[in-house]
């Protein structure tokens, strides 16, 4: 039997992976998508998580037909609200006075994931091998060979033109690559929950920062809050054994009373908080995007929406190409996604470091930072374009621009 060939492969078929592979079929290209779950089991990353979707993200996903097949009620983002306990001043943005009607969505991740199922249904250029588990490639001939191995310990072989890492944070392809990566770890882990209040989301994301990490609220499309709260690596144990009553009483004593008494509480997950960042994003006929590229410490809500954009680059570039894996083209990716990666780490990783400092001296620093952002225009320009997902050279459906091959009406 003759080898399948393919124009490009993905390993991965979570959140970035799935999205790629949907990007690349709209415009006609032939896709294998290896993915680790069987068919009607979806992968772990569509949980309870809420993805905060930017400006940028909505439009992405809406060109892809996505956002259409949500079945649940997306979250509004009206309002950023961010404080730091012990700290004076405040951060308040609101999309109403900069001419929009929000900054983005929250989406939770497992609504998210059958979307992107319902969407990939629809694909008719896209092959999907499950359950498979990358084992290696190897380049030669103008192709990439990936070895694959089934559930059933059958090892089969695809031919693909680009190889696309789209695999985690302990990325496969990566490892596989060569690619070495810089790992920090920040001694956080994240629990992550639903929770209700006495008051009803209202379009306003809360961030509220303490000496040992962050607790961030944001407002779900069900009338709940996702709660996100950071607590220090040590003492993850003990806040996993808490029962609702005292999660609930430790999450109230970090966030406050800005919307109420918390009352009830759904499962917890929790993940621990390293940021891991590969020393390149391209190899022979080969690319890394999302959490493979880069994977950032959540705060901000920046991973998801960077990862997206890694891969509408990815795409944009594919389309008028005769051969997707050709090195000028992947070094025009690495370039394109060099100022953005780089600019959305540095506020991620530096503003978890800066706000988890408890040190005194940091205090006026902290609140002159906090002072200089409502009153400087140009500082709070900046801000708001991250917050919308507008950094570096932007993918033109990013943009709001639907290209031929794309659905969707979104405009800028």
């Amino acid at each position: 039997m003759q080898q399948p060939r393919h124009d490009v492969a993905i390993i991965g078929g979570g959140l970035v992976g799935a999205s790629l592979a949907i990007a690349l079929d709209r415009i006609g290209r032939d896709v294998a998508l290896v993915e680790a779950a069987p068919p009607g089991a979806p992968p772990a990353v569509f949980d309870e998580r809420n993805l905060s979707f930017a400006e940028a993200t909505v439009h992405g996903l809406r060109a892809l037909g996505v956002l259409q097949k949500l079945r649940a009620p997306v979250g509004p983002i009206r309002r950023i609200h961010v404080t730091r306990a012990g700290d004076f001043g405040r951060v308040v943005l609101d999309a109403a006075e900069h001419g929009r009607e929000q900054f983005g969505q929250v989406v939770v991740a497992r609504d998210f994931g059958q979307a992107l199922e319902a969407r990939l249904a629809e694909c008719t250029h896209v092959t999907r091998y499950r359950p498979m588990r990358f084992e290696g490639t190897h380049a030669g001939d103008g192709v990439r060979t990936l070895q694959l191995r089934g559930a059933d310990g059958v090892e089969r072989r695809i031919d693909a033109r680009l190889l696309v890492g789209a695999d985690g944070t302990r990325s496969g392809v990566r490892e596989a690559l060569g690619i070495g990566a810089d790992e920090h770890d920040f001694l956080q882990t994240l629990f992550v929950a639903r929770v209700r209040a006495e008051r009803a989301p209202d379009g306003t994301a809360y961030e509220r920062f303490g000496p040992h990490g962050p607790t961030a609220l944001l407002p779900r499309g069900d009338g709940h809050f996702g709660v996100v709260h950071g607590v220090p690596r040590d003492e993850a144990d003990a806040v996993a054994a808490l029962d609702e009553r005292a999660f609930l009483a430790r999450v109230q004593d970090a966030f406050g009373w800005r919307v109420g008494r918390f009352l009830s509480c759904g499962p917890r997950s929790a993940y621990p908080i390293v940021q891991v960042v590969a020393r390149a994003l391209v190899g022979e006929r080969a690319a890394l995007v999302g959490n493979a590229a880069q994977t950032l410490h959540p705060i901000g809500a920046q991973g998801f929406n960077l990862g997206l954009r890694d891969a509408l680059t990815l795409a944009e570039l594919i389309e008028t190409a005769d051969d997707p894996g050709v090195a000028a083209l992947l070094a025009e990716h690495a370039r394109r996604r060099r100022d953005d990666r780089a600019e959305t780490l540095q506020f991620s990783g530096g503003l978890a470091r800066l706000t988890a400092n408890g040190g005194e001296g940091m205090r006026p620093l902290r609140s002159m930072a906090f002072a200089a952002i409502e009153r400087l225009p140009a500082l709070r320009a900046q801000l708001i374009g991250g917050a919308l997902g507008y950094r570096g050279e932007v993918p033109r459906l990013c943009r709001g621009h639907v290209g031929q091959g794309y659905v969707g009406q979104e405009q800028a």
